[in-house]
């Protein structure tokens, strides 16, 4: 039978997860130190590629919650990755926010957030800073170039807040196939590659690794896709009649993470 206390390397969502907006979910201390007793360790994985790793240390800081960046695992690190595999030494046109091409320029890739004549491939993040400008020029580039290399950071609809939600990168990218008729390749969460890096880098099998979120179809899908086990927290987005909706099955269901901590250690 499987049991989550034998779990060595915990992937965590963080947008309605652990917290929604500036308030922290009740337990997630107590989760967080479950974890770590039951002889675990954990990274932080989120789609949201409109912050850098600074950003969100100061958050969680915010909530007392001490991390380090070597923690953090964003669907932009994801982006870089790839993108310096397939696409070295090319200029990319990226719909993102200064964060998200500042961290790409960082790691020595060529980008612009105007210069979409001369761009080699495309890239569409959850830009905070989105103008007509922006989707205008990404539509010029589709239809003169419909064969470009056309990514996206992430497929999520809408991104929670306190108040309810506001538009995310997959919303974005809906608005520009409305429009163009194309599609991007999705790099994050359902995709694999941040499960696959964080296995990676932390030498851990997927059979001793799980990933907890409360979206159905891009945290628990990511699981189901990388062959991990994965607990649906019902403190964000999702609800149960996702599960049917989107025919995924996580392998374990609570209400939140203060549930999972008493799970672990109980």
């Amino acid at each position: 039978m499987k049991c989550l206390r034998d779990k060595r390397l915990w992937l965590l969502d963080m947008d309605g997860t652990l917290y929604l907006g500036d308030s922290l979910f009740p337990g997630v201390p107590q989760f967080l130190r479950a974890i770590r007793e039951s002889g675990g360790q954990y990274l932080y994985l989120t789609n949201n590629s409109s912050r850098g790793t600074d950003a969100y240390i100061y958050r969680l800081k915010h909530f007392g919650i001490l991390a380090k960046p070597e923690e953090f695992l964003t669907s932009a690190d994801a982006a870089i990755d790839l993108l310096k595999k397939e696409q070295p030494g090319k200029k990319g046109f990226v719909v993102g926010t200064v964060s998200l091409m500042g961290q790409m320029e960082e790691a020595g890739l060529s980008v612009s957030g105007e210069d979409w004549q001369n761009a080699d491939y495309l890239l569409i993040g959850f830009d905070r800073e989105l103008t007509f400008r922006k989707l205008e020029d990404t539509c010029r580039l589709l239809a003169e170039r419909p064969d470009i290399p056309y990514y996206a950071t992430n497929p999520d609809w809408v991104c929670p807040t306190e108040f309810g939600s506001v538009p995310d990168c997959g919303s974005i990218c809906e608005m520009i196939f409305r429009a163009s008729g194309k599609r991007p390749r999705i790099i994050g969460k359902p995709e694999t590659a941040m499960l696959e890096l964080a296995m990676e880098r932390t030498g851990v099998s997927r059979e001793d690794t799980v990933v907890i979120g409360d979206r159905i179809y891009t945290d628990i899908a990511s699981g189901a896709n990388a062959g991990i086990d994965s607990v649906f927290v019902l403190s964000g987005e999702g609800t149960m009649a996702d599960i049917d909706s989107f025919g995924i099955t996580p392998t374990w269901i609570f209400p939140s993470v203060l549930e999972v901590a008493e799970e672990i250690l109980h």
